[in-house]
Parts: structure tokens; C-alpha cells; sequence
């Protein structure tokens, strides 16, 4: 019963031409069916941080490869990632010079101090051998330097369920671009990323919005309360209304529902359950 979803930010984080619209849908189908397969012999939790590390390693999304630069000329990135049996929660907050921030925060869940941030977060990765990178593209520093601020809501998650019933999640992003050096956005919050037994939640969107609303840890209590998953969601989105919340969900339930919904269009985001595959359009 193993089910897999993506998301890969706001399609309005890019340019919204037809050529990378296509380029996005082919990249995300691409991902989770692989990470799908990847799935069939691996635990929930190893598979969302495998996914999560391909989300970043393709410019086309805002984290790890193609992160944002800050407004002092830096990349600072966060990820993290939540065992939904254990209930442990690992992140790295505005980390610098690493390739796969979401393989940092999977090295953390196995220490007692599992969320570090700014240098803490980067020397502890590489006294653990993650290699000086840059994730800087020349798109990102023409943006900069004409300052052409995005959207700011380009994240990449994936929240997965294995064949023993075990829920994970994983989210990574490369900040909203020009922000204060030291603000945190909700991916390593557990408003941006959580999961239990019951529920998985991955978050995209504005962080300060996701992290006002408490977005992933609401869909999640409310579907371990009783809620249907889709009821979970839109009573979690009709509390962002009142101040025009920007975010968009990905989500999985211990019954193997798979859901999304966005607050503005459009999320992109892609779905297999090894027969049917769902792609934003």
C-alpha cells in the first residue's frame, strides 16, 4: 500500500513560460516514480530524504542546487525531516556551502541535539564529510544583482508511506531570496514539516503565513482527532484567510490518502502509488 507526493514550490516562483512549466511536470514525474520504486525496498523514512535530495539537486526548484541568495550576497538554506513512528524531528536551519541540506538533517537524527542552525548547523556537517559546495546558479546571481526578488515561495518536500505503514516527511528549501541574514522560514518549524502515525504534512508557500497558522502540525492533530483528510486541510486553509495566507500542502494519511490543496495557485507537485500518477497541470 506504499504511496508517495511531492511538491516542488510555486510554479510562480519561476518563469511561468510553457517550456519550464513542461520541464517541471516531466522533472517531478520523473522523481517520484523513481523514488517510488526506491520506496518498494526501503523505509519511509530513507525514502523521503532520497527524494528530497533529487528536489535538490535540479536548479528548476528553490533548494540545494539553485537556493536563493540573501540579501547580504549569501546562500543560506534549511531542511528537515520527521519520523512519523518515532516522532523525532531533525533540521538544519540557514545552513551554508552544503549540496544536500536534507542529508545533514538526516545525519542529525541520530544525536541528541537534532536542529542546528547558521555555523553550528555547518560545521557539524562537515566534521561529518559534507564537502564545501557551492549551490549558487548563474540565475540566481543575475536575479541578485539586478535584485529581482521571486516570490519567495519555492520549497521542495515529500512525504511518503512504506509498505509497513510507516509515515515520513522531508522538506528542504533555498530561502525566499533577499531576506535578512538569520530569518527562519517554517521548513524546519513543525509547521512546515510533521508527521505521526496517523498524518504526513509537507508545506510550500509564504513562511511567516505557514508558520502564523501552524499548518502542517494542525492538518496532522486534526486528522489524528478523527478528521478526514481533506476535511483536515480545508479547515487548516480557512484559518490562513483572514490575513491572505500564501501556502500549499502535500499530504498523506495512514489509510493511503493522498491529498493537496494551495491557498494560490498553483503548487506544483507530482503523486504515485505505483498505478496512478497525478501531476499539476
Amino acid at each position: 500500500m506504499s504511496k508517495i507526493i511531492i511538491h516542488g514550490g510555486f510554479f510562480s516562483e519561476s518563469s511561468t513560460n510553457i517550456e519550464t512549466k513542461i520541464a517541471k511536470q516531466q522533472a517531478l514525474l520523473r522523481i517520484v516514480k523513481d523514488s517510488y520504486a526506491y520506496l518498494q525496498n526501503h523505509s519511509a523514512l530513507e525514502t523521503v530524504v532520497y527524494a528530497v535530495s533529487q528536489l535538490e539537486d535540479d536548479e528548476l526548484f528553490n533548494a540545494g542546487i539553485g537556493s536563493q541568495i540573501q540579501s547580504d550576497g549569501k546562500i543560506r538554506m534549511s531542511a528537515s525531516l520527521m519520523d512519523g513512528e518515532s516522532q523525532k524531528m531533525s533540521g538544519v536551519i540557514n545552513i551554508e556551502e552544503v549540496k544536500n541540506p536534507i542529508q545533514v538533517a538526516q545525519v542529525l537524527m541520530q544525536v541528541d541535539d537534532r536542529i542546528l542552525g547558521g555555523s553550528g548547523a555547518t560545521n557539524f556537517a562537515r566534521k561529518h564529510g559534507f564537502e564545501p559546495f557551492s549551490t549558487e546558479i548563474p540565475q540566481r546571481r543575475a536575479e541578485y544583482e539586478a535584485k529581482l526578488a521571486s516570490l519567495g515561495t519555492g520549497t521542495v518536500g515529500c512525504v511518503a508511506l512504506d509498505n509497513n505503514g510507516k509515515i515520513a516527511v522531508a522538506t528542504s528549501t533555498g530561502g525566499k531570496g533577499f531576506e535578512i541574514p538569520g530569518r527562519i522560514s517554517d521548513s524546519a518549524t513543525v509547521a512546515g514539516n510533521y508527521a505521526n502515525e496517523f498524518c504526513g504534512v509537507s508545506l510550500t508557500g509564504v513562511g511567516e503565513d505557514i508558520v502564523s497558522n501552524a499548518t502542517a502540525a494542525k492538518i496532522v492533530t486534526r486528522v489524528t482527532d478523527g478528521f478526514a483528510i481533506e476535511k483536515a486541510f480545508e479547515n487548516t486553509f480557512a484559518e490562513l484567510k483572514p490575513y491572505d495566507g500564501f501556502a500549499g500542502a502535500i499530504g498523506i494519511d495512514k489509510q493511503g490518502n493522498i491529498f493537496h490543496q494551495d491557498s494560490h495557485p498553483s503548487m506544483v507537485f507530482a503523486s504515485f502509488d505505483g498505478e496512478n500518477e497525478e501531476v499539476f497541470e
